[in-house]
């Protein structure tokens, strides 16, 4: 691994940078590596030196309503965020377990509340370790002193379903749906139990594994093709999944290949699919 610079970090080049960018830069003042893993990945007992856990299965989300995976309030995220070290003026790397999973979650929770200079690791764990640089037997830990961070939240990139609602009915809008297309159409039950299977009458299946060739993320002008074939020439789009994290794969592509205003929603299936009054369709677009 090269000497880790010294100069001031700048903020990442891009919403993604891949593991040699952040073998170059690892011990550098200012940079913070977090590990976003989720389920059967959270707390995987080795990580890139010096990781920090941004845990979205605990902590950081709001656990005071039934939905898995919502965003906390911006007291509690800046609270937790400050707990790690974290600084408005650091530069961030996330990264999961997985691959491009839940990471991308960790990335759009830090913009939508006010933090730029951050990127996703391409390739995440598995990348880095396949490019053979230095992994720590241990889980993700943080010990040192609190960051000065402030969360200053941005209204309309996590939205609810009034808003995915109103962008069902607005021909300008795409509401792109990031699960299997299995799940898509309800051949496939829900994971989580009481959910009705299908999908909201209008939205568009693009799964967010479409998105990646051999565990990276697909090349802007690939991600292009596929977002004009799900969405046709419609700029705005509102992003679902299952519980609020893939969505946001979807929104990391969309922001590769040139998307702006793109919003994600929050509960996603996991309220959508709940006995309600909100519409469900079943078998394909």
């Amino acid at each position: 691994m090269s000497t880790p610079h010294t100069d001031p970090l700048p903020p990442p080049p891009g919403p993604l940078v891949d593991p040699d960018w952040l073998a170059r830069r690892l011990g550098t003042p200012g940079l913070v590596v977090f590990d976003a893993s989720v389920g059967a990945h959270r707390g995987t007992p080795r990580r890139v030196p010096g990781a920090r856990p941004f845990d979205i299965d605990g902590a950081l989300s709001d656990h005071t309503g039934p939905l898995p995976h919502t965003m906390p309030d911006a007291g509690a995220f800046t609270d937790e965020l400050r707990a790690l070290g974290l600084d408005d003026t650091s530069t961030v790397v996330v990264y999961d377990a997985a691959g491009v999973y839940s990471s991308a979650r960790a990335w759009w929770m830090l913009r939508a509340m006010g933090f730029d200079r951050a990127a996703v690791l391409d390739g995440g764990l598995p990348a880095w370790s396949q490019a053979g640089l230095p992994v720590e037997p241990e889980p993700p830990g943080y010990a040192g002193p609190r960051g000065d961070f402030t969360a200053r939240p941005r209204p309309g990139l996590l939205v609810g379903s009034d808003r995915v609602t109103a962008a069902l009915a607005d021909p300008d809008t795409a509401v792109l749906d990031a699960r299997t297309p299995q799940r898509f159409t309800g051949e496939a039950p829900e994971p989580r139990p009481g959910l009705r299977g299908g999908h909201m009458p209008g939205a568009r299946n693009l799964p967010f594994g479409n998105t990646q060739h051999q565990g990276v993320m697909r090349p802007a002008e690939e991600l292009r093709a596929l977002f004009s074939e799900a969405a046709g020439d419609r700029r705005a789009l509102v992003l679902s999944c299952g519980s609020g994290v893939t969505a946001c794969v979807l929104a990391l592509a969309a922001e590769l290949a040139g998307y702006e205003g793109t919003a994600v929603y929050d509960g996603s299936w996991s309220e959508w699919g709940l006995p309600s009054d909100l519409p469900v369709v079943t078998g394909p677009r």
